[in-house]
């Protein structure tokens, strides 16, 4: 039986939550000038907005795009400040309620998760499929194909539906998911973040409970599954790509299905992945390598040694402390 949201529409759209929401929202951006000039008017904006909500008038607005490079192009679409603050109230209702329905190995925006428990998961992992090294490791790693673009506007409300009996509730989230056009999630909605992950809950759990699957990790749209048997995941391709295609209208990127041996190193997350070590992939450290050069401070060189100490990089961390002395 699935989880039922016990929380109300009169709760989340509540003056309360939108002030608690505006607290949160603000951390780091008081310097911003349309931040500045919403909370200029801070408490009319949110009457303004609270009564919006509670006549059922709220209409979502359009987005500003911009791109960036992390570190492959990606398109930004920002929305409005109010509606930025809309999006903060409905995660800190929805996103403790969800979080306790996903599988504890979905790592992706996700507190007390992240990259550094899914690698240090995966060695876990490894330890065990492999018997301390002593057996062959085999690892399954795919990729979704455009992720968020390919995210179903209408399968997500449904799958949202399920869980919040609330129609208000649910017409308000329709009202953001579908001010996006023609369909998918925007990047850098934070609804969007815990949508993606309730969207794929529904593989995570198709996975572990219906599979069986015992050594799976979920780190966005990248997945790996680990195996004494190359044929159990030759198996696994092929039933993992009919469920996401039929079920989410999702499509396994054909060129980043790997089937490899832990022996021969996996890449994941930024690490290549062997079974007693791991060390940075290129393009991470080239990357961090061309952020160091642009930005010398302390904070940066104590951020990169601590990613560092993760894995196998003593030469790597000698090169960046080099370059700061």
């Amino acid at each position: 039986m699935k989880s039922i949201l016990c929380h109300k529409f009169d709760d989340l759209v509540s003056i309360d939550n939108l002030l608690l929401a505006w607290l949160e929202f603000l951390k780091g951006k008081r310097n911003k000038k349309d931040v500045q000039e919403f909370q200029f008017n801070l408490m009319d904006n949110i009457l303004s907005l609270h009564n919006d909500l509670k006549n059922n008038t709220y209409k979502h607005g359009g987005y500003e795009c911009f791109k960036i490079n992390d570190p492959k192009p990606r398109i930004i679409h920002k929305a409005s400040v109010r509606d930025r603050l809309l999006h903060r109230a409905i995660y800190r209702i929805l996103y403790p309620f969800f979080d306790r329905t996903f599988i504890s190995d979905s790592f992706s925006c996700r507190n007390n998760k992240g990259t550094h428990k899914a690698i240090n998961r995966f060695r876990e992992f490894a330890y065990i499929v492999s018997k301390n090294n002593t057996k062959t490791c085999w690892v399954l790693k795919c990729d979704i194909k455009k992720f968020f673009a390919s995210i179903n506007q209408n399968i997500l409300i449904d799958i949202l539906r399920e869980h919040i009996l609330d129609k208000n509730i649910i017409n308000l989230l329709k009202e953001i998911t579908f001010s996006f056009k023609p369909n998918g999630l925007p990047l850098g909605n934070l609804t969007s973040q815990l949508f993606s992950n309730i969207y794929l809950n529904e593989f995570d759990h198709f996975v572990k409970h219906k599979l069986k699957v015992k050594h799976y990790i979920r780190y966005a749209d990248d997945f790996v599954i680990l195996s004494d048997s190359k044929k159990y995941l030759e198996n696994m391709v092929l039933v993992t790509k009919l469920y996401l295609q039929n079920k989410l209208k999702l499509i396994l990127h054909p060129d980043k299905v790997f089937i490899k041996t832990l022996y021969s190193g996996m890449d994941f997350l930024g690490w290549v992945n062997y079974y007693d070590h791991r060390v940075l992939r290129n393009k991470t450290k080239n990357k961090m390598f061309d952020r160091i050069k642009k930005n010398s401070s302390i904070e940066t060189l104590n951020s990169y040694l601590g990613l560092l100490k993760h894995g196998n990089t003593k030469m790597i961390q000698l090169e960046v402390v080099k370059i700061f002395n």
